[in-house]
């Protein structure tokens, strides 16, 4: 593939898992990425590839951003989509991390680069981060949801299939061609909260990575992020007690999600989740009209 280039020797890895994180649509509050971020930091990976953007987006949907250099020198940085290897001397596996940006174009020949990258790393499963808004609430634990692509797989990680049908994004796309390839795949998604959904939200970054560290048998340092959790539920907090109309819908939403557990006894399936998207993104929808 032209446009993936390699950072010197192809590194020695065992079994490893490549887990991916892509900014964009499948990342509301830019829970996955910063799941991601975590890891990539708790485990010092290092960069081992990446793909150049020219042919995967549209720069004018995408734009490149400028920053300064040490407060002197301006320059372009591209949307990014890098490779990096994480080796866990600790575990019996090592982790291959692709932290990127959902292109605008091309997303078959984009994922065929990704199954490249996987093939000549040896890599085992391909574990996929998202999060999706939904209407949940922040006061209670971070659902967290699971699917797997075989039945095999679904019930050794104790995940779960999906029948959903609707629009899917660079995720469901790379899960495509991991089938077509026969290589197992996996994905943890995170619902977050409609009305803080424009934040960032360290909390279900953290659930994310806590599922993901159980789904590895990877453990993954994250102090950092317990701390921003802890001031991101303060921060929250205040906001919606000063907005009586949030505060009702927040109240309204712990009152059903308590009826539901008590129900079902168990956090909403991922089609559940799937279904509250859908349902929001058609509000706004109508809201706009």
């Amino acid at each position: 593939m032209d446009s993936l280039s390699w950072e010197g020797d192809l590194p020695h890895l065992r079994a490893p898992i490549m887990v991916c994180a892509f900014r964009g649509w499948n990342d509301a509050a830019a829970a996955a990425s910063t799941a991601l971020g975590a890891v990539a930091t708790s485990l010092d990976a290092e960069l081992v590839a990446s793909v150049d953007p020219e042919d995967y987006f549209d720069f004018q949907s995408t734009r490149p951003t400028i920053t300064m250099d040490e407060g002197q020198t301006r320059r372009i940085e591209w949307p990014e989509n890098n490779v990096y290897a994480a080796l866990v001397p600790s575990a019996d596996r090592d982790l291959v991390l692709l932290d990127g940006t959902e292109p605008n174009l091309r997303w078959r020949t984009f994922s065929e680069t990704i199954a490249t990258v996987a093939d000549a790393l040896g890599v085992e499963m391909v574990v996929t981060l998202g999060a999706l808004i939904a209407e949940v609430s922040h006061t209670l634990p971070v659902p967290i949801t699971g699917l797997a692509s075989s039945a095999e797989l679904v019930e050794e990680l104790e995940l779960e299939r999906s029948s959903y049908e609707g629009p899917t994004g660079i995720v469901g796309v790379v899960h495509d061609l991991c089938r077509q390839n026969g290589i197992d795949s996996a994905s943890l998604w995170a619902a977050v909260p409609h009305y803080v959904a424009a934040v960032p939200n360290p909390k279900a970054a953290l659930a994310l990575l806590r599922r993901l560290e159980g789904l590895t048998g990877i453990a993954v340092e994250a102090s950092e992020l317990e701390e921003e959790t802890a001031d991101y539920e303060e921060q929250i907090g205040r906001a919606v007690a000063a907005n009586p109309e949030i505060e009702d819908l927040v109240t309204r939403i712990e009152a059903e999600q308590a009826d539901l557990l008590d129900e079902e006894g168990e956090l909403p399936s991922a089609d559940t989740l799937a279904r509250e998207f859908q349902r929001f993104l058609r509000q706004r929808g109508d809201d706009k009209s």
